[in-house]
């Protein structure tokens, strides 16, 4: 069965290497979403469910971790996997993640084989590979 994913990122470049890099892991994906900042995501998430979110840490408007913090709190969207894309490279803001309940993260620059190493592990029962 394939699923819908949402990509959540401020720069449109990388919304679409994620795109392609999604592509490339040749996961049973349906629609790729995306959205520039996490309001935006929001509004999103009111009108589709994906089976996964790959977001961006620092956006303008509300970032993911305002994004995370939105979703995990939502009766309705706190068990879809949120995946951190980030270029931080302290541990603060990753591990402030993990506890609002991101399903893992990945550093940029990123290949698509480390993307699919990360969602092997949290998609396997509900996005086949």
């Amino acid at each position: 069965m394939e699923a819908d994913v949402l990509v959540v990122d401020d720069s449109a470049a990388i919304r679409k290497i994620l795109q392609r890099v999604l592509r490339q892991t040749g996961m049973a994906i349906n629609t790729i979403h995306e959205a520039g900042d996490g309001q935006e995501a929001l509004e999103i998430l009111k009108v589709m469910r994906p089976a996964l979110v790959l977001t961006d840490i620092n956006m303008p408007k509300m970032d993911g971790l305002q994004f995370l913090a939105a979703v995990k709190s939502s009766e309705s969207w706190r068990d879809i996997p949120v995946v951190m894309i980030t270029t931080e490279g302290g541990e603060a803001k990753v591990g402030e993640a993990v506890k609002l309940g991101a399903a893992g993260y990945v550093r940029k620059p990123f290949t698509a084989d480390q993307i699919k190493e990360k969602l092997a592990g949290i998609l396997e029962p509900s996005l086949p590979l």
